[in-house]
């Protein structure tokens, strides 16, 4: 096992499995359409790639950085925007894709502004959820899995940018 790792949460092959699901999922949603998907870097950066390879539509890419961790393990509360989207989205079908759920309070920024830009529609696919710690309430449309509470890193999340290279889930030792 890597330093630092405690356990491995979800395989590679568990999550290849589940990328593929949410894939067709939204294909089947989205049949006719060009959705728009947003990634929300860093942590969903690596899901979204193998996520966009999955969907048998023609989509768009764009990415927004949002801040709410300061250097602990534990989310600030405080939401800013370190980058923004490039295009407008009035009027499209947009996916805002991020790599997990925590709190909500980040998210549910997110979709309070973004949904004041008038998209068409507006949905949130994560690959991970983690419920125990919810603070806002948001629908999460395309979800991978449920996690305990446990901070995790790999598959593009991290711990003091370190881990995300990871092809698995796992849990630290902190």
């Amino acid at each position: 096992m890597l330093e630092g790792i405690d356990s491995v949460l979800i395989s590679e092959e568990d999550i290849r499995v589940k990328v593929k699901e949410l894939g067709k999922r939204i294909t089947h949603d989205y049949e006719g359409a060009s959705p728009l998907l947003v990634g929300i870097l860093k942590g969903a950066g690596i899901f979204m790639a193998d996520l966009v390879r999955e969907i048998r539509l023609p989509v768009q890419l764009d990415f927004m950085s949002i801040s709410s961790y300061g250097p602990d393990t534990k989310s600030s509360g405080a939401v800013r925007i370190i980058k923004d989207l490039d295009e407008s989205i009035a009027g499209r079908h947009v996916i805002i894709v991020e790599g997990i759920v925590d709190t909500g309070l980040t998210v549910g920024y997110l979709l309070r502004n973004l949904g004041a830009r008038e998209p068409r529609s507006l949905k949130l696919c994560t690959l991970l959820d983690k419920p125990a710690r919810r603070i806002v309430e948001v629908k999460i449309d395309y979800k991978g899995f449920d996690i305990p509470d446990h901070f995790v890193v790999g598959y593009g999340l991290d711990y003091k940018q370190s881990y995300r290279n990871l092809p698995f889930i796992a849990t630290l030792k902190i």
